[in-house]
């Protein structure tokens, strides 16, 4: 750990032997709203983070995925280099494939992609959203295929707020956004959209176009109360990106400057739409049967500007919710039929991939106790134009259990049965729509035991967790490329221990620390001779730590210090664990000031505060240059 890390945590052991005082802000159990079964973070039955808006306005992050990595126990990395679209991992899976261990959705539309491509979380307006929980190795029953690691559910605002941001920073960074509500008995209304662009911080070879990195979106959303048991919802959103991706540098060209252009230069054009319809019948007080439906389309365009050639795809999704909730005091049950049609275009073939899949799921609370339990049955089917299939059927299962000891603490012990199928890329060839091989789905067994304290000073959590992997999907990359192929993980193990902790020291300080051990450990495999049993999984650091100490000196000001370290890891292709070279610890100090009063905010905030280099290994001499230089911005809040 270097010294920049040993000072921050110094200055928050410092602090944290202050001795407590009244605190103005107080800490509660905040309610889990988009679980199957609504409950608070102390008689939850899972391990589980939630983030506010206020939590998110605070940290003045330039999108989602910045949020998630300094604030959060889950990893994002702009893979290479597409700061939209970034890989995101928890609870151990890597950041190569971690992405597709985790469902992720917005306003319960699945953000998923039917192929290799991650999230697109820069679609979201960070001033837009009223809440992301994060729900580990659990999930599965409602979120179904691809919640191997757990769920993100993100949900956007429904009240009368309406705001204005500006921002601008280095790099010819240029931020616009607003977001406009309207809420009353009958009618919610929400407008949000939100312009970007930067320059491309890397070089690119003067013979290849230099354009900005740019993103647009914009969100609608409506819910009308027709009559006192009927819902009608809403929504449409749209998103544009233009991202130019350079190569990447050797180990020597990465230590002389990070900057410097690769190999290779690619542009990418990538856009979304969607629209989606749901409604609400309240049949009586404890009865209530909700249907949604969400139709998306996407389209890929790629100009390997070094190559001179193009790829595009066009990608159609259709999809719909449908349950019945049954809720008392005492008793919650919910069952439900998801259905899903995810197709994927080329100029060569068309391929689909459809889902059906049933499910129950329900929470009984006699007094301190509670208990939940649930099912889900799921037939997968994959198939191509020219008659290459591939089905599936996988069923998944939550368990567990709470016992709230006091108004304060809380244990809890949970079980989980959770799948991920292969998606289009691992089955058949992007270039030629032919079937390149059965690849099995993965499965997991988790278990998972939790402690809760949550005092109007303090909020800590601790969850100790084992998973046990059968088939772990991943992608086999032969030295001599004659033996590649997608496959699978025969036997596999993760543990690990996550720690949170938010203790308001004083009126003036506080302080958060999230932690998160991990180690994930390959039991069984043999590809091409190579025999990976006992080997760590590549890309996955055994500590991640991010600590953040607050300060108010008045009302107003807010000033705030992150440290964000993660420690080596064996380079994402290193199954062997024997390359030359690993992937650097990962370190980033981040600091930001903002000064509100009455309806406006002005803010500042610098990331990577000591210019230190990080990069994503894939292989020896095959490094991707992120987060590798300071940056800042500048800005102005105002509502209304």
């Amino acid at each position: 750990m270097n010294k920049t890390i040993k000072l921050s945590l110094m200055v928050i052991a410092l602090v944290s032997s202050l001795q407590a005082q009244e605190n103005i802000i107080e800490l509660k159990p905040l309610t889990i709203t988009s679980t199957a079964i609504k409950t608070d973070e102390l008689r939850a039955t899972e391990a589980v983070e939630v983030y506010t808006a206020e939590d998110i306005e605070k940290a003045n992050v330039q999108n989602v995925y910045e949020f998630l990595n300094q604030q959060t126990s889950v990893i994002a990395t702009p893979g290479y280099g597409n700061q939209f679209m970034q890989k995101i991992d928890m609870r151990g899976y890597g950041i190569g494939n971690g992405y597709q261990n985790i469902v992720i959705t917005i306003n319960g539309r699945r953000m998923n992609n039917v192929d290799m491509v991650p999230q697109l979380l820069g679609s979201i307006s960070p001033s837009s959203i009223e809440k992301i929980e994060i729900i580990k190795s659990s999930g599965i029953v409602v979120e179904g295929d691809g919640a191997n690691a757990g769920v993100i559910n993100i949900t956007t605002k429904k009240n009368s707020d309406k705001e204005i941001s500006l921002y601008a920073g280095t790099n010819g960074l240029v931020d616009a956004s607003i977001y406009l509500g309207h809420n009353d008995e009958k009618l919610s209304l929400a407008l949000s959209a939100e312009l970007q662009k930067s320059d491309v911080i890397r070089d690119i070879d003067n013979s290849s176009p230099k354009d900005e990195n740019k993103l647009s979106t914009g969100t609608f959303n409506l819910s009308y109360l027709a009559t006192e048991q009927l819902e009608l919802r809403l929504g449409f959103s749209a998103t544009n990106t233009d991202v130019v991706y350079s190569g990447y540098l050797s180990k020597a060209q990465y230590e002389d400057n990070p900057k410097q252009e690769g190999g290779s230069t690619t542009i990418q054009e990538y856009n979304t739409h969607s629209i989606d319809l749901g409604l609400s019948y309240y049949v009586n007080d404890e009865t209530s049967i909700n249907i949604d439906t969400y139709t998306e389309k996407k389209e890929s365009l790629y100009n390997y500007v070094t190559w001179s050639f193009l790829s595009a795809a066009d990608y159609d999704y259709q999809s719909a919710k449908t349950n019945i909730t049954y809720d008392t005091q005492n008793l919650r049950l919910k069952a439900g039929y998801d259905y899903c049609n995810s197709k994927r275009t080329t100029s060569s073939n068309e391929v689909t991939k459809d889902s059906n899949a049933g499910y129950i799921i329900g929470e009984y609370k006699l007094g301190s106790d509670s208990i939940k339990a649930g099912l889900r049955y799921e037939a997968i089917a994959f198939k191509s134009r020219g008659g290459d299939n591939q089905s599936d059927t996988l069923w998944g299962a939550e368990l567990g259990y709470n016992k709230t000891i006091t108004n304060d603490i809380s244990l809890f012990v949970n079980y989980a049965h959770t799948y991920q199928s292969a998606d289009l890329d691992r089955l058949f060839s992007y270039s030629t729509g032919a079937f390149t091989g059965y690849v099995k789905p993965s499965e997991a067994d988790n278990f998972n035991i939790g402690f809760n304290y949550i005092t109007k000073s303090n909020k800590f959590k601790a969850t100790a967790y084992y998973i046990d992997l059968q088939n772990e999907i991943y992608y086999y990359s032969d030295p001599t490329f004659m033996n590649s192929r997608n496959t699978n993980i025969d036997k596999s193990h993760k543990y690990g221990l996550d720690l949170y902790n938010k203790w308001l020291i004083t009126d003036k300080f506080d302080v958060v620390i999230n932690y998160n051990y991990v180690q994930a450990v390959i039991d069984e495999e043999i590809e091409n001779t190579d025999n990976y049993a006992n080997n760590d999984l590549p890309g996955v650091s055994d500590h991640n730590i991010k600590a953040t100490l607050e300060f108010l000196p008045n009302k107003n000001t807010t000033l705030a210090i992150t440290q964000v370290y993660r420690s080596q890891a064996y380079s994402a292709d290193d199954f062997n664990n024997n390359f030359s070279q690993k992937q650097d610890a990962y370190n980033s100090t981040n600091i930001s000031a903002s000064y509100t009063k009455d309806t406006w905010e002005v803010f500042a905030k610098i990331n990577n505060l000591f210019n230190q280099k990080n990069g994503l290994w894939v292989q020896d001499d095959a490094i991707y240059p992120v987060n590798f230089t300071t940056t800042a911005i500048a800005g102005f809040k105002l509502k209304f």
